[in-house]
């Protein structure tokens, strides 16, 4: 239609048409609309078959419904004509995409067949018709096959605690392929960077294959800034899409059709799978997995009505053949952190201390950690790697990261950090004396050291001395005791105090040597 009429006005021009008998010029000028647009309306209503006068009681909304409903106009099918079949030509457009298949050449090759066949107008038309009838719109989405893979969560079932009785809303991760429709969906605890990254693998370990794109959403597990442009994808999960070599296209903020095929993916796992699950009580997460996966194979292997095939068979023809295989080693999940390497040219990762090579003092360093080792890098170079260790507080150092000379190579030394606690006073010094010599290496108490320096910006002098005398005293020579002091006011304890404190419980109660002679 050349305008846009209101169906009021669609019946204005029938009514004056049928009724009145006017000529399409004498209708455009009563209305004022075009002629076209006339003849546009008495055509479209001779193409459904409207009659006039219009059946009693058909409203404007039936009347539109009736008039967007109208078949395509096509030659009628010949008996001596042979109908191409349309579902292989369709599987061959989907599955050979990548060889820039087009219904031209495949016109060409029916035509070899039949002669006397359709001419290629008709060939397309009746191949536009039999894909609006047997296909519904998320078929219409046509992928290459092997090409993408999109990833989602939605709310899973609840897995009861058993320690404490509590209900806990698990998530149900899936993954949906763009060609085939083959789906991949576990339960996790959240939505959490491992959970994320271990869903990934366990769905290619599923798939036996890898996608050469994968589509997340927006989540801070796989996108740390979301853009339209340039989204900053999470390291971690770079280093995935590294390892399995896809790419990492997410989906645009506030765009969820751009992931359309998952989205249909978390609903149709949601009623064949959790709906089915809804009535049973799970203890555990590997149990709901368990059960998960045994109506997953089911869903996999069901028809899809309008395609009369499965996603199994799809994918088998589609997505697996045109994937990527998996790599030769599985991948092992590690965490980024990006840590300043200290005066003591030591690294805080996770609360425990590892060297690097003291040439790295202030610098910022990579660091990938894993369940077992500890990985630093400086501008893609690893320059250090220890075993991981869990406990908290203490230094894991290699000798090679050590400087052979301290005063030339490290602006902080031992004299130069008794010099500055000498500006407090003698039970400073003694004090920070007490801390390097605990250390085995001097430099592993330079930290320390600081700590209590650091302290005399915050507290008078007097009770930065009187803290480090009592803790020389009473032999608790750590920056966290230190500070306990301080905190508690127990510097403020003169001499007599402390030698009170020290002699409290002695009484004629308690046994002496000689009751032992």
């Amino acid at each position: 239609m050349q305008e846009r009429l209101s169906m009021r006005k669609f019946i204005d021009v029938l009514r004056l048409r049928h009724e009145a008998g006017l000529s399409h010029r004498q209708i455009a000028a009563s209305l004022q609309i075009s002629r076209s647009t006339v003849s546009d309306y008495l055509a479209q209503a001779h193409a459904v078959g409207l009659p006039y006068p219009l059946p009693a009681g058909l409203t404007e909304e039936e009347l539109a419904a009736k008039l967007h409903r109208r078949p395509t106009v096509l030659t009628p099918p010949v008996a001596d004509k042979m109908l191409p079949d349309y579902a292989r030509v369709h599987e061959e457009l989907r599955a050979h995409r990548r060889f820039n298949l087009t219904l031209d050449l495949l016109w060409r090759e029916y035509k070899e067949q039949h002669p006397d066949g359709y001419q290629y107008t008709q060939f397309c038309e009746h191949y536009r018709r039999w894909r609006r009838i047997h296909l519904d719109p998320i078929m219409r989405q046509t992928h290459k096959g092997g090409e993408r893979l999109f990833v989602d969560y939605g709310d899973g079932l609840y897995l009861i605690d058993a320690s404490t009785g509590q209900r806990v809303l698990t998530q149900l991760w899936v993954g949906t392929w763009g060609a085939s429709n083959f789906t991949f969906a576990e339960a996790t605890l959240s939505q959490a960077l491992p959970a994320w990254v271990m869903s990934h693998v366990h769905a290619f370990e599923y798939f036996g294959c890898c996608p050469a794109v994968v589509t997340p959403d927006n989540l801070k597990s796989a996108i740390a800034k979301a853009c339209a442009y340039e989204p900053d994808i999470n390291p971690t999960y770079a280093e995935l899409s590294r390892h399995y070599s896809f790419a990492v296209v997410p989906a645009r903020p506030a765009h969820p059709r751009d992931k359309a095929k998952v989205e249909n993916g978390v609903l149709v796992a949601k009623r064949w799978i959790l709906a089915a699950l809804r009535h049973q009580t799970f203890y555990s997460l590997e149990d709901m997995n368990r059960a998960i996966r045994q109506l997953l194979e089911r869903l996999n292997d069901r028809p899809m009505r309008k395609v009369r095939r499965s996603r199994r068979e799809l994918f088998l023809e589609l997505d697996r053949p045109n994937a990527r295989p998996l790599p030769p080693a599985p991948y092992v999940f590690a965490e980024w952190k990006r840590p300043t390497v200290n005066i003591d040219y030591h690294i805080e990762v996770d609360k425990h201390y590892y060297s690097v090579p003291f040439r790295l003092i202030h610098q910022v360093l990579d660091v990938r950690l894993t369940a077992t080792t500890v990985e630093a890098f400086l501008k893609g170079e690893r320059v250090a790697a220890h075993a991981r260790s869990y406990v908290p507080h203490k230094y894991t150092t290699l000798p090679e990261h050590m400087p052979s000379d301290h005063q030339k190579h490290l602006e902080w030394s031992p004299s130069r950090i008794l010099d500055w606690a000498a500006k407090m006073g003698p039970s400073t010094v003694a004090l920070v004396q007490r801390i390097l010599e605990n250390r085995p290496h001097p430099e592993q108490g330079y930290r320390a050291c600081l700590g209590v320096l650091r302290l005399s910006k915050h507290y008078p002098t007097a009770r930065v001395e009187a803290a480090a005398w009592r803790a020389v005293q009473f032999n608790t020579c750590s920056f966290k005791s230190f500070k306990s002091i301080l905190l508690r006011g127990l510097d403020r304890l003169g001499p007599i105090e402390v030698q009170a404190t020290r002699t409290k419980g002695v009484h004629g109660n308690i046994r002496g040597p000689r009751y032992y002679n």
